[in-house]
């Protein structure tokens, strides 16, 4: 185990602080304050257009922030201190077509410093992927192996992967997720993923943060929230099925009217029994209430305050 990578107790890997991006159609991102420990496993939620993509380019810094800031382990994000330590695997996975894999790897080990061979080795050769093979020739899920390789080989302190098994099929996924804990367990990574799919989330991620209309609506350990939140079984006059999530400053009624319709949100007085919400009730409640308050853990509060930007 590399030491040096092992977070200090309480260190923060990813601090954003009212951080903004402006694309020419409107902001994608606006007053987004987030905090991520060093050596959690985060899960960044959100439905398509939320700006979750944004969010990861700021903090790899392939974009710049048009408000606000983002600090990797204390260094602007895009910085060369912070690119030192940072991996961000992005929708696309861009690599070299006309490279062939064992050149991809041979790139990797040039250009870092920090390169771990046998790790990159043996998440390609788990996939039976022959290293004369060119990347024009892969498939899908194979150029994602390699990509994976490529960020994992890294050995960044953080490691941001942006909808990585998309293209994977489950037995793959699940070789994935267990990569990804070994990572967190083994060399105290930072991991931060996006993703849709919550079947993807059980098991593998302790963080949560959840973006919708282009800010942190909901964040923190996932254990401390769904302890600070209930659901509440309402009665008539709701349909049968209807749910509450009790915030500290309102409740929320989840309402499914049918088998095939989506599921409607509103706010409502909570009923008497209450119950834990699953996490998948926990996250369609705050995806379904974009105007819902936000519910930051003391956790994902950001220790610095937007005046120290100036």
């Amino acid at each position: 185990m590399n030491r040096h990578l092992v977070p200090r107790p309480g260190s923060t890997a990813l601090e954003a602080v009212d951080l903004g991006h402006r694309y020419r159609r409107g902001w994608a991102l606006n007053g987004c304050s987030l905090r991520v420990p060093a050596g959690r496993v985060c899960a960044l939620v959100g439905p398509n257009g939320a700006g979750k993509s944004t969010f990861l380019s700021l903090a790899g810094g392939l974009l710049a922030p048009s408000s606000g800031s983002v600090r990797v382990f204390g260094a602007d994000a895009g910085s060369p201190r912070a690119r030192a330590t940072t991996a961000l695997l992005s929708q696309d996975k861009p690599l070299y077509r006309g490279f062939r894999v064992s050149e991809i790897l041979r790139m990797g080990a040039a250009l870092n410093p920090t390169w771990d061979e046998a790790t990159a080795h043996r998440i390609v050769d788990a996939g039976s992927i022959p290293l004369k093979a060119r990347v024009s020739s892969l498939s899908g899920g194979q150029r994602t192996r390699v990509a994976l390789a490529l960020a994992f080989g890294k050995r960044p302190r953080l490691l941001m992967l942006d909808e990585p098994m998309s293209d994977l099929d489950p037995l793959v996924r699940h070789e994935i997720a267990g990569l990804l804990r070994d990572e967190a367990a083994t060399h105290g990574t930072t991991v931060v993923l996006s993703s849709h799919v919550v079947g993807e989330l059980v098991g593998l991620c302790d963080y949560l943060a959840v973006i919708n209309a282009g800010t942190v609506r909901l964040a923190g350990p996932v254990g401390e929230l769904i302890a600070g939140h209930c659901a509440l079984a309402n009665d008539a006059p709701h349909p049968p099925g209807s749910r509450v999530a009790q915030l500290p400053s309102h409740a929320l009624t989840v309402t499914r009217r049918g088998p095939r319709t989506p599921e409607e949100l509103r706010a409502e007085a909570p009923a008497a029994r209450a119950d834990a919400p699953s996490l998948e009730h926990l996250l369609m409640a705050y995806l379904l209430a974009s105007d819902a308050h936000p519910y930051l853990a003391s956790d994902a509060r950001p220790l610095t305050r937007p005046d120290d930007d100036q």
